[in-house]
């Protein structure tokens, strides 16, 4: 295991490389004017992922193995190899999509999520930021998925790591030629299918909530006809961005 996530990590992290230099080379969307807010949403967003980066060291990827350990033992035996791989990436991805469905749905679960929506610009730093709260909600509750559908170890790890390249390249400020956008996105999530689930207004960011593959959304009638323009408004209605120390509490007080 210590083996395939050294390989995970390297492979993630030179994607998310690849992502960074060609939102700067195209951007999409101009970047902010003000420094101070350039700078202050970066130290938000890797702050975020440091200390997630820390929590999944110590409880996220123990809570993922055990689950994997003691998962349900009914697959029959052609639900292996390649073609096994390829169908629990799928069920992942479709449970990944009701997951973030509920994080919008679920009062609760929302106070943790809209730290992640209070972005009020995307790049690639935006798939990174995250609640820990939220990364451990999302830890149990795919941990219970692992455990009924006996997920093995290697299905997660690998499925991870598609989440967190596709999640880099869909926040990304990557303008991509049209026509190509066009056709990847009748597959996989492009940037200008999530940039309208991150616009402030609320009926867009309840749409679009597919991960990996954009069938979900037009399968469950969740696909907002709404298109990304230059200029639109991400974030949340009334909300700014604020501090580290505040981006962490806030779930904790008073409901927004």
């Amino acid at each position: 295991m210590d083996v395939l996530l050294q390989y995970k990590a390297l492979l993630v992290a030179m994607v998310l490389l690849l992502w960074l230099l060609l939102e700067r080379l195209r951007p999409a969307d101009h970047w902010p004017e003000s420094r101070h807010k350039r700078y202050r949403r970066l130290g938000n967003n890797l702050g975020l992922w440091l200390i997630n980066v820390g929590m999944s060291v110590l409880l996220v990827i123990p809570l993922t193995a055990l689950a994997a350990g003691h998962g349900l033992s009914w697959r029959p035996g052609w639900w292996s190899g390649a073609g096994g791989l390829v169908l629990d990436i799928v069920l992942l991805d479709m449970a990944i999509y009701g997951w973030h469905v509920a994080n919008h749905r679920v009062a609760l679960l929302w106070r943790f999520h809209r730290v992640h929506h209070e972005d009020e610009f995307l790049d690639v730093t935006s798939a990174l930021r995250f609640h820990f709260g939220e990364v451990l909600l999302s830890a149990c509750a795919r941990s219970a998925l692992i455990v009924a559908l006996g997920f093995p170890l290697q299905s997660v790890i690998v499925f991870e790591a598609l989440v967190l390249v596709a999640a880099g390249f869909h926040h990304s400020n990557m303008a991509l030629p049209p026509r190509l956008e066009q056709w990847l996105s009748w597959v996989l999530v492009t940037p200008a299918i999530h940039w309208v689930h991150h616009h402030a207004v609320r009926e867009h960011t309840d749409s679009n909530y597919a991960t990996v593959f954009s069938l979900w959304d037009r399968l469950f009638r969740t696909r907002s006809s709404f298109q990304r323009h230059s200029g639109m408004r991400i974030g949340v209605a009334g909300g700014q961005e604020q501090g580290i120390v505040r981006l962490l509490w806030q779930p904790f007080g008073k409901p927004p």
